[in-house]
């Protein structure tokens, strides 16, 4: 009988492309893109969200082009695609790496953490390379005291040994970002602009390196530090890179496959997926891309997912890893998801109502542009709370990804409803379970109806149909037992929210909602009420009769609701038959 090799550890967590290779971790070959990358220029920017691969790209190239790797190259990438097809720069460089989410500290000392953790990385380079350069440009380099000094003796003393550096940065924006949430646009410009030490820094990249790639979340520091990024190439909204990062539905399968094939994954292929895809999927980052490629998975939360269900046999409680929470968290102050005033109040209140906006997308804007709502979409793109879901003209359609970005969306609205009224959660809690699995609807309606009432009275302008959808959707989203998708079309119209229970992890959820919600001012007559409910109930009867949400809620009973506000009141709520 057959041997079969040791099984392939998870690589969640692992970064390091020498280790993953060595220590058997699976790993989904992506080496087709150095090609593409070499192929495609010598100065390269490349952006993506948070969590898809980008530290692993980089690690999986450096070791591609490092000219003391040569020796390892079969060791290290027999069995991928590059193996088989080489590049002409394969082994030809010395790199140079940085990684920028290590320059930690305050503003006030950051200028002297950048300078240590660049020095570091720039001795361990010069003591690597040692027997390529002469015991005086290494002393040179050692004894500098600013990392431009050691950079600019660095590169001096390759060109004239006729070596090539490669230099790659990692998280090239990391700390210039959290200066610019955390202390302002002064204070950041004071170190990108001007004589400022880290624009000094990445203008010698292009001056003396033979190539150059930087990776990060979004253009703004680039931008700042370049005049325009026109140094380097943005490639990120590039076709041919669209798949580069991330996970496709059928690289998913298969790894899926692999793990079964081991006995340590019992569940079918197609139940995961259907798991899985409405909270990991459907990011695309190209617009000529959308519609051919396949749309791509985050590829970190597949693996914590996997991980959980390998481990347990079960999928996790949460289905947003807490790590990500933090990076959400990190990312509030930079976006401005906390102050929902003004026009960038009401640029997220429409996406959050529809679920897309139609906008420009900006490949270059400096920070001062930050704050504009005519960027504001395009800083929301880069940091993956939208993605590209198809185009009308010359603007693209830009939509909420995926449930656990929707998640985020309704978490940052909660945090300021309930500065403005706290309502208790306990008690919402119990009254989302009796609409489960009792199917007690009425109950949990009308405290919902409450809470709005209370905090109408406190702030007015959270009135309308937009505030009522809004504050319910937020509130429902609290709880793991359903999926809440508002605004959802179905038999020529759109249903204002769609309550279905989550049966893949809560089998025991028994009752699913259509609610169709309408709004009169408080000066509305009795006849227009009454017209208005005709109009609500004739919605809701063709909604329920979609066969879609049918098949989506088959594993329950559906209720179709209507329910009728006039100002902050209820006016009218009635389950249609």
């Amino acid at each position: 009988m057959e041997q079969k090799e040791p099984m392939k550890l998870l690589p969640l967590g692992i970064n390091d492309y020498v280790r993953l290779r060595e220590k058997n971790y699976y790993f989904v070959d992506k080496t087709e893109y150095i090609s593409v990358l070499e192929q495609t220029g010598s100065f390269l920017f490349f952006t993506r969200p948070r969590r898809f691969g980008k530290s692993l790209f980089v690690s999986m190239l450096r070791e591609y082009y490092d000219i003391l790797a040569q020796d390892r190259y079969e060791k290290e990438f027999k069995d991928t695609w590059i193996y088989n097809n080489p590049t002409p720069e394969r082994g030809q460089f010395q790199i140079l790496f940085f990684d920028f989410s290590l320059v930690g500290g305050n503003f006030s000392n950051v200028e002297e953490k950048f300078n240590e953790c660049c020095g570091d990385e720039m001795d361990r380079f010069i003591r690597k390379y040692a027997d390529f350069y002469d015991p005086f440009d290494i002393k040179k380099v050692l004894e500098a005291s600013t990392a431009s000094a050691k950079l600019n003796n660095i590169c001096g003393a390759a060109k004239e040994a006729g070596h090539k550096i490669y230099i790659i940065v990692d998280e090239y924006d990391n700390f210039t970002n959290s200066i610019l949430a955390s202390r302002g646009r002064n204070d950041f410009e004071s170190i990108t602009h001007g004589t400022g030490f880290y624009r000094d820094f990445l203008k010698i990249f292009k001056a003396k390196a033979t190539r150059s790639l930087l990776m990060g979340v979004s253009p703004v520091t680039l931008d700042d530090l370049s005049s325009g990024a026109n140094n380097y190439k943005n490639i990120t909204a590039k076709e041919k890179f669209n798949m580069a990062l991330g996970f496709s539905q059928e690289e998913v399968e298969t790894m899926i496959r692999y793990y079964q094939g081991y006995g340590v994954i019992t569940r079918s292929v197609e139940d995961i997926i259907n798991e899985i895809k409405p909270w990991y999927d459907n990011y695309c980052f190209s617009k000529t891309s959308y519609g051919k490629d396949p749309m791509m998975f985050n590829s970190d939360m597949v693996l914590y997912y996997l991980d959980n269900l390998i481990e347990t046999g079960e999928s996790p409680e949460e289905m947003l890893d807490s790590n990500t929470r933090t990076d959400y968290e990190k990312m509030k102050d930079l976006l401005g998801l906390d102050r929902w005033d003004g026009n960038r109040g009401a640029t997220l209140r429409k996406i959050v109502e529809q679920g897309y906006i139609y906008a420009r997308l900006s490949d270059s804007f400096p920070a001062e542009s930050v704050v504009d709502p005519e960027i504001f979409p395009s800083l929301l793109y880069y940091y993956g709370m939208l993605t590209i879901g198809g185009s009308r003209g010359a603007r693209l359609k830009l939509v909420i990804p995926n449930r656990n970005v929707m998640v985020q969306y309704y978490d940052y609205m909660l945090k300021q409803m309930q500065e403005i009224h706290y309502l208790k959660t306990d008690q919402l809690e119990e009254a989302i379970d009796g609409a489960a699995f009792n199917g007690d609807w009425q109950t949990l309606l009308e405290y919902l109806a409450k809470g709005y009432k209370e905090i109408t009275s406190v702030r007015e302008n959270s009135a309308g149909e937009e505030g009522v959808q809004i504050f319910m959707s937020a509130y429902l989203h609290l709880s793991p037992l359903y999926i809440v998708k508002p605004e959802v079309e179905m038999n020529h119209g759109f249903c204002d929210i769609l309550l279905f229970g989550d049966t893949f992890k809560y089998p025991d959820v028994k009752h699913s909602y259509i609610i169709e919600l309408k709004y009169l001012k408080t000066d509305a007559t009795d006849a227009e009420a009454e017209r208005q409910w005709i109009e609500a109930v004739e919605q809701v009867k063709r909604y329920g009769a979609d066969e879609d949400v049918q098949k989506l809620t088959a594993a329950t009973t559906l209720h179709l609701i209507a329910m009728q506000m006039k100002g902050a009141e209820l006016l009218r709520l009635e389950e249609i038959s």
